[in-house]
């Protein structure tokens, strides 16, 4: 656990210098943390900050906004929880950063919402990769992402459709794993579902093993049409790989957004990955269907021709929109102050096909989830 005496020192310093110092003309800096040298993380940090990037030199090459260039500052927490919150301090102890963007740490970010980092700095968080009710909905934070309920009920949704009315539930024991497993097993019986059985994955590298094997050897018991696994890193992926290796492992397998695709495949093989579903809390990044989509594909392609589309920089990209089209409601130069009035007050802005609403009352991202199916050849298919 962090101590608040620590990062409130270095939050009374910010408020502090920032109140005294706005940010300087024609730059325009926003503060993100995700590491790129975690190996958990390193993908996704890369390529969300890709996105980002992508749409801030896509407006600085046409002068900017209102005049001023849009400038990111990437910092790397190793994904430890105090880091996060020992650099976010620093980020707000910056006057020039006027704002957050597209934080990557789950145990960080519950660490700075329990301390109502956000509200009491002053300082907007916009589109963190985070679908964590108690997260999006903290004061400050303006979300992009659909939250991680909403995942649920639309892999629900997709195993009734499709028959598969008998489940079991897999879920890591830490982070979103324990909470999602009890809202998915309520919603799942009030769809008319049964849960047959509930099995837990220890995070524990020295325990996981064993925990996979009781797991799998609790499905295997229930005879169920299809799992639910709510979980995301090596216990999704470790649990994935010793259920397909049994023969009655042959089951529909449904997964959140944070089961990352590609990992997936790397971890498990094409084979045991076949057929998998996954929601995914961003819209679909590989199909110009909506004039945003095309709008990133542009962007991407002209930031770094060889970049891959993906969904996590499609995040950055439509988050790193938000701050622009604040920035530019904000007028002048924006202050932190002015950007998190705008933001407050943005109510609905459309994208380019999807929206976000902030208001006084609340801040809603996107809304939608996408339900996702890996293919033979290991593609992601919608």
């Amino acid at each position: 656990m962090v101590k608040a005496s620590k990062f409130f020192l270095s939050l009374t310093c910010g408020l502090v210098v920032c109140a005294a110092d706005p940010a300087t003309a024609a730059d325009v800096k926003f503060g993100q943390i995700a590491s790129q040298t975690n190996p958990a993380s390193i993908a996704n940090a890369k390529e969300l900050q890709a996105g980002i990037e992508a749409y801030f030199e896509s407006v600085n090459v046409k002068g900017g906004i209102n005049g001023n260039n849009l400038k990111l500052q990437v910092l790397d927490d190793s994904i430890q929880a105090a880091k996060m919150v020992e650099l976010t301090g620093q980020l707000i102890a910056n006057p020039s950063v006027v704002g957050l963007i597209g934080f990557l740490n789950t145990g960080g970010l519950t660490a700075l919402t329990k301390e109502n980092a956000f509200g009491k700095s002053g300082i907007a968080m916009i589109a963190p990769m985070q679908g964590d009710k108690n997260i999006v909905e903290a004061e400050n934070v303006f979300p992009l992402r659909s939250g991680f309920p909403e995942e649920i009920e639309a892999l629900l949704k997709e195993a009734k459709t499709w028959g598969k009315d008998t489940i079991s539930i897999v879920n890591m024991n830490v982070g979103f794993g324990p909470v999602l497993a009890e809202f998915a097993e309520k919603r799942a019986t009030e769809m008319g579902l049964k849960v047959l059985s509930r099995s837990v994955v220890d995070f524990n590298p020295n325990t996981q093993a064993a925990s996979v094997t009781a797991a799998v050897k609790s499905i295997v018991q229930a005879k169920p049409k299809g799992i639910l696994v709510v979980a995301a890193g090596a216990p999704a992926f470790e649990f994935i790989k010793a259920v397909r290796d049994v023969p009655e492992g042959a089951l529909q397998i449904y997964g959140l957004s944070v089961v990352r695709h590609s990992d997936l495949i790397a971890t498990t093989g094409v084979v045991k990955a076949r057929g998998i579903v996954l929601s995914q809390a961003t819209p679909y990044p590989y199909t110009s269907n909506k004039t945003v989509i095309t709008e990133y594909q542009n962007a991407m392609k002209a930031h770094n021709p060889k970049a891959e589309f993906s969904f996590a920089s499609l995040e950055g990209f439509l988050g790193a929109k938000i701050a622009g089209e604040a920035v530019r409601r904000a007028g002048g130069t924006p202050t932190r102050e002015r950007m998190l009035t705008t933001l407050k007050t943005m109510g609905e802005y459309n994208l380019g096909g999807i929206s976000v609403n902030y208001g006084p009352q609340a801040r809603k991202g996107w809304g939608g989830v996408d339900v996702t199916i890996v293919g033979a050849s290991g593609n992601l298919q919608k």
